[in-house]
């Protein structure tokens, strides 16, 4: 069992590359490999929820110049894409996968940033109680529902195993 956890002194990016490594040596065979991309998509989603938790790593205005579409999940479910444009200086994303949040207490989503390469990678959407005191970058729609949209940076290459990437192919920032 592998437990994810980060001290407040360190560097989620080397625990981040460190666990990711453990992660490619367990997947020798194709069995191993579904176990380790299973633990990879559950823990890279933890580690980008947690470069909230770093100031220097939050985006505090949306991007402009963004593609009509971005990959995006509900963290534990299948990849879809997401339609992307503005209202006025937010951005809104239109989500229509499954499993987005139904709970009005929880739901948020995170626009992930490479932050090698600056390029946007995708959407995260969290079936969780949204963070407290982050700037909005706009809101992500799901059926009848809005939750907000938040932002980070993230060291896309140490975040997502390129076995079985957290958003797809088309999110291979920082590899070119």
């Amino acid at each position: 069992m592998i437990a994810i956890t980060t001290a407040p002194h360190r560097s989620v990016r080397g625990g981040a590359l460190a666990l990711l490594t453990t992660l490619a040596a367990c997947g020798g065979g194709e069995r191993n490999r579904a176990a380790a991309c299973g633990i990879a998509q559950l823990a890279g989603p933890v580690i980008v929820q947690q470069q909230l938790d770093d100031a220097r790593q939050i985006l505090t205005a949306a991007p402009v110049g963004l593609p009509p579409e971005l990959p995006a999940r509900v963290v534990g479910q299948r990849e879809t894409r997401a339609a992307v444009s503005y209202v006025g200086e937010q951005l809104a994303v239109s989500y229509s996968g499954e499993g987005f949040p139904v709970d009005p207490q929880v739901g948020f989503g995170l626009l992930v940033v490479d932050d090698t390469s600056q390029r946007v990678v995708g959407v995260l959407i969290y079936d969780a109680v949204a963070p407290k005191g982050r700037p909005e970058l706009g809101y992500v729609t799901g059926g009848e529902r809005s939750v907000p949209l938040f932002g980070v940076r993230v060291s896309w290459i140490d975040v997502s195993n390129p076995r079985c990437p957290l958003l797809g192919d088309t999110a291979q920032a920082g590899r070119s």
